[in-house]
């Protein structure tokens, strides 16, 4: 039998993002209520994490002290807001990427909610002083933008808004260390946050070395994949500088001007579009053919991979 329930929390959209949400919480222990607008979604939601849930315990993979069954007993749906919300201490939104559909949503939301449950959005790139303007609790709302696949990769970024309660912020940090999330605070609001900002660089500039002929779009992702991602998943760029000489200040006496004359030939932002388009997605089509099957298959093996990086970086100790 599943143990006592940590407390109730509201997932609100049953797409991929609410499914995987629901998941973690329920691996802590938390009952778990997934709302969205159509039975026929819930019940899919439900029926697919039932799937993944019984293939993630046969595969040794199941995060939590409890077993499928447990877990899957902690997870309802629902069809009702007003009934969904009762007696929950986190909602999380997972509806598709738009403000005015979230912005209607957190405005229902703000009519029902009490004075203690924290309101929190799963988007990655609309900013909390437009998604949270003018609600009455805005000082329980942020921004806790998950990484996809969530299930797989823990980060999730804190985002508050400029009223944000910090109490808020952190009892949500809390939430997600319990449920075995790596939640990380962003201090104010920026475009991007700071995960995309730093995933946007990193495109743009391999972008750039494509256009310009430098190197094949096949060769550029195995800089990253055997290069540079091999340490970034076990340390950042930072400490990689801090370790790459006798410590940062070392680093940067070191290796400063050098950087600056690199980063000052940095082009303009590419379009994304045109011949280059043509070439890299033929070059990615190579490798994997952009069909429905093939891009399942591909993300199976990716999720495969992730899952086995964070089994050893839990046994690798963190110092």
């Amino acid at each position: 039998m599943a143990s006592p329930a940590a407390g109730v929390v509201v997932i609100v959209g049953s797409g991929l993002i609410g499914r995987s949400w629901a998941m973690l919480f329920a691996s802590g222990g938390f009952r778990v209520k997934l709302y969205d607008i159509e039975q026929q979604q819930v019940t899919n939601a439900l029926e697919n994490i039932r799937k993944e849930m019984t293939f993630l315990e046969q595969s040794g993979s199941l995060k939590g002290s409890l077993g499928a069954q447990d877990q899957l007993s902690l997870i309802s749906g629902c069809l009702n807001i007003q009934e969904a919300v009762e007696g929950a201490l986190h909602i999380q939104e997972c509806v598709p990427e738009n403000l005015e559909l979230k912005k209607k949503i957190f405005a229902q939301l703000d009519q029902i909610i009490d004075d203690q449950v924290v309101l929190s959005s799963s988007t990655s790139c609309l900013l909390p002083s437009q998604l949270f303007a003018g609600l009455a609790h805005v000082q329980q709302c942020l921004v806790a933008h998950p990484v996809n696949p969530p299930y797989y990769v823990p980060l999730v970024e804190l985002v508050p808004h400029p009223e944000t309660a910090p109490a808020t912020v952190d009892r949500t940090h809390a939430l997600m260390r319990k449920i075995g999330q790596s939640p990380v605070r962003v201090l104010k609001e920026m475009d991007g946050f700071v995960l995309n900002r730093l995933q946007y660089a990193v495109i743009s500039e391999a972008w750039r070395l494509v256009e310009e002929g430098i190197v094949s779009p096949s060769d550029l992702d195995l800089v990253m994949s055997d290069g540079l991602g091999m340490r970034y998943a076990f340390i950042g760029p930072l400490e990689t500088m801090h370790l790459n000489a006798e410590g940062m200040l070392s680093y940067c006496d070191r290796y400063s001007e050098g950087m600056k004359h690199v980063l000052k030939t940095f082009g303009p932002i590419p379009e994304f579009s045109g011949a280059t388009v043509e070439k890299v997605n033929q070059a990615m089509c190579l490798k994997v053919p952009a069909d429905p099957e093939h891009l399942a298959a591909r993300r199976r093996w990716r999720d495969e991979c992730l899952q086995r990086l964070a089994k050893l970086k839990r046994q690798m100790p963190s110092q």
